[in-house]
């Protein structure tokens, strides 16, 4: 018999293979493959979940920021409606402020007009007598002057008193 090297090739790789069913290596490559396995999938949950809490965070921040922003505009609205107030009463301030003053004014201008008639009367009378004590001077003798002058000038009192009053 003439045994040529290819059996020998198979007779060495079948002993090949019992040795390595012999040492359970497939069993080990098997459990360490299975390791990888699990560690591997162990990763992916944890992949998974920290994804789940990182879009759980998200929308969060995303409520958070939308309940911020309708804040800021309440806030807004808020602010504006307040500075419209205080224009508005500001204005009305103003405007009040203007009436009491044109109050005022007109009030002194009455007042000044009204001390200007009483001059122009009373300079108007002084001027009225020195006219008359003139005249009077001037036409009649003295003690008729006298007597004419301070009954005139008792009737002109009385009668500019009472148009005074």
């Amino acid at each position: 018999m003439n045994i040529d090297a290819t059996f020998w090739v198979a007779v060495s790789f079948i002993i090949f293979l019992g040795l390595l069913v012999y040492f359970k290596v497939p069993n080990r490559v098997k459990s360490i493959l299975d390791e990888k396995i699990n560690f591997i999938k162990n990763q992916i949950n944890d992949a998974e979940k920290l994804k789940d809490e990182a879009k759980n965070l998200l929308s969060e921040h995303e409520k958070k920021i939308s309940n911020s922003k309708i804040e800021i505009k309440q806030m807004l609205d808020k602010a504006n409606e307040e500075a419209e107030k205080n224009i508005l009463k500001t204005n009305s301030n103003f405007h009040t402020l203007m009436d009491n003053r044109k109050k005022d004014a007109e009030n002194k201008i009455q007042q000044m007009k009204n001390q200007a008639m009483k001059d122009i009367k009373n300079t108007s009378i002084e001027i009225a007598i020195e006219s008359v004590e003139r005249l009077l001077k001037n036409s009649v003798d003295k003690s008729k002057l006298d007597k004419l002058y301070l009954s005139s000038l008792e009737e002109t009192k009385l009668a500019l008193k009472k148009k005074s009053s």
